[in-house]
């Protein structure tokens, strides 16, 4: 679709543009402190299940309702955003936005970024304006430290970006592999505790510690070695103990800002650690799960080989007591294609 100036295009205002973007989970920084060379880089897998969704329609005055009252919560970073696009692009034809379905905020499953590229697509393309993701991410300010929650929302699939630019640029996608289609992720979440966000993750990241160089070099040498080959081949061993590896270390850095813990929830943490079945000497030797934490969480995950695996394990988990009955537990797949657009006017 060609670029327009705001002056050459008016809204069809009978149309409704709407969008779904899927969760991410945000397996992990590469290095975090920048001990080596470049700060952050990230790797992360989009999931199906938890989704935002959002649709923009014409209206006489604008108008952002909310489908129910735990989307009430999000109007007013909705609001926000539509402001934001407004400065950056001129247009200010009312218009009627609905949120119909949002991620919770402040869980790991990538909530404020799915929610401004959702919005961000969605008015671009009722105005019929040519604005790629990565550009909406900056006019909406997301994307500061890891693009997986961009590149997830265009492509979806397993992630790894190399951390932004010093300029501020997004960080560029260095890598996007298929997840199997037969394995699944089991879905832990405790809707009791929230990750850091804002200010208080900004103060973290500054007076955490810098992540040892031998740690950064590991986590790195997990991701290139272990988890993409392992995706890429269907190899889950090596998938697994790849990414539970990386997430020891990284939940042995932050901890200090969590409470002394590697999971911000000690329940999900409980049985995450069950689910896992880790043998821990030095690293990561055998792992019958994938586990960890999605960014600051309470939400963790673990990545199971099937269906079956992943039931069986959670009956034993229960049948074991340690599946805190407050926890939202799910089996969901991992989603290897990204944001679903609707438009009226393509039909």
């Amino acid at each position: 679709m060609p670029a327009l100036s705001p002056s050459t295009m008016n809204p069809d205002t009978d149309a409704v543009v709407s969008v779904d973007a899927p969760a991410r989970l945000h397996l992990g920084f590469l290095d975090p402190s920048g001990t080596l060379g470049r700060r952050f880089g990230s790797f992360g897998l989009v999931i199906d299940g938890p989704a935002t969704q959002v649709s923009i329609g014409g209206s006489d005055d604008d108008d952002i309702v909310a489908a129910t009252p735990a989307v009430q919560l999000e109007v007013a970073r909705a609001e926000a955003c539509v402001q934001r696009l407004r400065e950056h692009t001129g247009r200010r034809e009312p218009l009627r936005l609905r949120l119909s379905q949002v991620l919770p905020p402040h869980a790991g499953l990538g909530s404020g970024t799915q929610l401004a590229l959702a919005i961000g697509t969605a008015f671009a393309r009722w105005h019929g304006l040519d604005a790629k993701s990565a550009t909406l991410a900056s006019w909406l300010g997301r994307g500061l430290r890891s693009g997986v929650g961009i590149a997830g929302f265009d492509h979806g699939g397993l992630l790894v970006d190399g951390g932004p630019g010093a300029d501020g640029r997004p960080a560029p996608l260095l890598s996007r592999v298929d997840l199997p289609s037969a394995w699944r992720v089991v879905l832990v979440q405790d809707a009791r505790a929230q990750g850091l966000s804002g200010g208080d993750e900004r103060r973290a990241l500054v007076e955490l510690p810098p992540l040892a160089p031998a740690a950064a070099a590991d986590i790195c040498h997990q991701v290139l070695m272990r988890v993409l080959p392992g995706a890429a081949l269907g190899e889950f061993a090596a998938f697994a103990a790849g990414v539970t590896q990386v997430q020891r270390l990284l939940g042995e850095h932050f901890a200090p800002a969590q409470h002394g813990r590697a999971f911000t929830s000690a329940a999900v943490g409980r049985l995450l650690q069950w689910l896992g079945g880790v043998e821990l000497d030095g690293e990561v030797q055998a792992a019958r799960a994938a586990i960890g934490q999605s960014s600051w969480g309470p939400t963790g995950f673990a990545i199971l080989p099937s269906q079956s695996s992943a039931e069986a394990l959670l009956l034993a988990a229960r049948a074991a007591g340690v599946v805190d009955p407050a926890l939202d537990v799910r089996i969901v797949a991992a989603r290897n294609r990204g944001a679903v657009l609707r438009d009226a006017r393509s039909r």
